[in-house]
């Protein structure tokens, strides 16, 4: 098996890594991992994924990846991992000028408004459609 060496493993795992070491250097028979230690496990494994904090703090996988499950209701799994985004936005080409259009509103109480737009973008529109429905409540 290959072994980590403290220099390789990012500050905050290491640290963790010697925090697990002392507690067990310390414990008294079989007692169970304290839960701030287990709290602090289950935060690392969301920056560097469940197996990687496992293996670096010696616990088992299952144990973690359950406590994981646990905190954010989701499957450790579908947790987003080191480097990767949680949240791409794609940005699509604006063709300001383009595009034309007349957009009428009308309520049950009878107010209305008329716009005749070109060159607007959907979610301008999106946004004057919604002060103008807001703005007669």
């Amino acid at each position: 098996m290959k072994t980590r060496r403290a220099a390789d493993l990012p500050a905050d795992l290491e640290s963790s890594r010697r925090r697990f070491a002392q507690w067990r250097q310390r414990r008294k028979g079989h007692t169970p991992i304290p839960d701030a230690l287990w709290a602090e496990a289950v935060t690392l494994a969301g920056r560097y994924g469940v197996s990687r904090t496992a293996r670096t703090l010696r616990v088992g996988y299952r144990s973690l990846q359950q406590r994981v499950e646990r905190k954010t209701g989701c499957l450790a799994s579908s947790s987003p991992r080191l480097g990767e985004p949680a949240f791409l936005e794609l940005a699509i080409p604006s063709q300001a000028g383009t595009g034309e259009c007349l957009l009428e509103w009308e309520d049950a109480a009878g107010a209305k408004m008329r716009l005749h737009l070109k060159g607007v973008e959907v979610p301008d529109l999106v946004a004057l459609s919604r002060s103008f429905w807001e703005g007669l409540r």
